[in-house]
């Protein structure tokens, strides 16, 4: 039985460009699925990421914060800790994905 098979929300195909953002990280990705409770997302190269990670959903304009669940290669599998706007005010926490989501063009 493989990990997404043990999945207990339904997953739904996506295809949104990303950015993932950690202390010292910054990096494009492709979100590849979603679902309720986490996320998969494919990294420009393979790359050990720290545990926890913000992803900046372009299209969206919000910062998903996360626990990296596994890693294989250049995917990985996120489980959702919090999810807020990167329009407008931001809490502090989240400076380093607003200013990804601006310098990738966000307003």
């Amino acid at each position: 039985m493989s990990f997404e098979d043990r999945r207990l929300e339904p997953r739904s195909p996506a295809n949104a460009r990303g950015i993932v953002v950690a202390p010292g990280l910054e990096m494009p990705c492709l979100i590849t699925d979603v679902s309720a409770s986490g996320l998969k997302v494919r990294l420009d190269r393979k790359l050990a990421l720290p545990g926890q990670v913000q992803v900046v959903d372009l299209a969206q304009g919000v910062a998903i914060e996360a626990d990296v669940a596994w890693s294989k290669g250049q995917e990985a599998g996120l489980r959702r800790r919090g999810q807020a706007s990167l329009r407008g005010l931001t809490p502090s926490r989240l400076a380093a994905a607003r200013a990804a989501y601006l310098r990738a063009g966000g307003r």
